[in-house]
């Protein structure tokens, strides 16, 4: 699973996707497919790619649709599963692709 799966996978259920960096930081991959640090203050002396890859578990946030609408409460995953959802995405991304054809 690479950072570009989860962008397309955030971006695709309009969800924020949080997990844990091995030295304490928090990434959020946003609903536009965005990955940010927060808490970051200067340039990193780290990459999000092997962040990610150590990473075990994830937190799945979705986003309100509509103003004043609440939205559902934070899930939190293993990795495991959110490789399949990344999967199944992809797995059906192609399929509409081919389709057109």
């Amino acid at each position: 699973m690479k950072l570009a799966d989860l962008r397309k996978l955030a971006i695709r259920k309009q969800v924020r996707i949080h997990f844990r960096l091995r030295n304490g930081l928090e990434c959020v991959v946003n609903e536009k497919g965005v990955a940010q640090v927060p808490a970051l203050k200067a340039p990193p002396d780290f990459s999000l790619e092997e962040e990610l890859s150590a990473a075990g578990s994830f937190d799945i946030e979705p986003v309100a649709l509509a103003a004043g609408r609440n939205a559902s409460r934070t899930t939190q995953i293993p990795r495991a599963e959110l490789a399949a959802m990344t999967r199944d995405g992809a797995g059906a991304a192609a399929a509409d692709e081919h389709e057109d054809e």
